[in-house]
């Protein structure tokens, strides 16, 4: 706490309208900082006689925000803080400064108004305070006030991050939702509730559905997982699980779970992946999605009985490059370095979803892999998406 010295005048001087000489003593723990303080009480003892005087000690220790709102760099340190302007002694003579200093100091004094309650700073945009405490205690206020602010500023940014997060990943519920969705309505259309069998269906292909419906619910429930998980996250990380990943086996097992999609638009769908694929080092549920958001987007945006292509490449001894390519429409050149932000909108898609809130959860889930992705694109003739994987090293 403040330690207040007041030391005013003679009564008789008090009757005068000068508002006092308002002083702090910055101090440490150190035996020289006691000699000060003492050496200085008695030469304000002295001075008290000519001027009335506001003399308070501030701990630095125990008052750092203090400090640091005067910028001090050393202590002790002597501040006249009214009246204007501000002066700072500072070193270890302080009473020789402040004997060169004191005619100056009453002399401002003298020219100063009496501190008015409702009088403005030097800057105009706050009162003055009458009180030295009164001061410290509107520097904490300040202080305090300060550090709320960012902190706001700080969940601000975080809560937008779990929107965006949230949007995202819901946005990525409708792939497994769609897959599930065919899978359970082509067995339930082929059902006969006369015998309980499941007509015109081969055994492989009922259990192929089956299957489909059980894996594709299980990435919903991951996702919903996620969301939780974002909703209560601190901060923008992904989490990541990378293991030794077959990516050609992953290719073929999303293609074919998203085969009835392709065949709603009649597009043909190639693949030029080599069998010497090596394995990668990533998290499977994650590059899943990637992948997942890319070839939907190549279905939106490619005409019926278009192509897409879907091709693997060993590109260096750390690298493989996925590409996933269309023949749609193309992205504008000055929407490329773009088209990976947050909830970005090509303007002729502002009416419809598409590349956007996918893109950014793709950027972010390939650069936790350590990996880069870009889009390839001519206006008019198609886009290509591709990103690159770490490859494992077997330890």
């Amino acid at each position: 706490m403040l330690k207040k010295e007041f030391m005013p005048a003679t009564a008789e001087k008090l009757t005068h309208p000068q508002t006092p000489l308002q002083l702090l003593l910055f101090v440490d723990e150190r035996p020289s900082s006691s000699e000060q303080l003492q050496q200085l009480r008695h030469y304000l003892e002295d001075l008290k006689t000519e001027y009335p005087l506001e003399f308070e000690v501030v701990d630095v220790g125990a008052q750092p925000y203090l400090a640091e709102h005067f910028k001090l760099v050393a202590t002790p340190a002597l501040i006249k803080i009214h009246p204007p302007p501000r002066h700072v002694l500072a070193g270890s003579n302080l009473v020789a400064q402040l004997q060169e200093w004191w005619a100056r100091w009453k002399h401002d004094a003298l020219e100063t108004p009496k501190l008015q309650p409702d009088a403005q700073d030097s800057l105009g945009n706050q009162p003055l305070i009458a009180s030295i405490n009164n001061f410290a205690e509107l520097i904490q206020l300040t202080e305090e006030i300060f550090q709320l602010k960012q902190e706001n500023e700080e969940l601000q940014r975080l809560l937008q991050f779990k929107d965006r997060i949230i949007a995202m990943l819901a946005h990525d519920l409708r792939n497994p939702l769609t897959a599930a969705s065919i899978a359970l309505e082509t067995l339930e259309t082929n059902y006969n509730p006369n015998n309980g069998q499941i007509s015109r269906l081969t055994p492989a292909l009922t259990a192929h559905l089956i299957k489909q419906a059980r894996v594709q619910t299980r990435n919903i429930e991951r996702l919903i997982a996620d969301i939780l998980q974002a909703g209560k996250g601190k901060t923008a990380t992904l989490r990541i699980h990378p293991q030794k990943l077959n990516l050609e086996n992953l290719c073929l097992d999303i293609l074919n779970s998203m085969k009835p999609v392709f065949e709603a638009k009649m597009q043909q769908v190639i693949t030029d992946i080599p069998k010497d694929l090596p394995y990668v080092y990533a998290d499977t549920e994650r590059v899943r999605q990637v992948l997942v958001n890319l070839l939907d987007n190549a279905i939106k945006y490619t005409p019926e009985e278009g192509t897409i292509e879907i091709s693997i490449l060993h590109r260096t001894s750390q690298k493989v490059q996925v590409s996933v390519s269309d023949n749609g429409p193309g992205i504008p050149e000055d929407s490329r370095e773009h088209i990976f932000e947050d909830r970005f909108r090509l303007q002729r898609d502002e009416a419809k979803e598409g590349y956007g809130i996918g893109l950014s959860l793709c950027q972010r889930i390939i650069q936790a892999h350590y990996g880069r992705i870009w889009v390839d694109s001519t206006p008019g003739q198609g886009s290509c998406f591709n990103f690159t994987l770490p490859v494992y090293r077997q330890s």
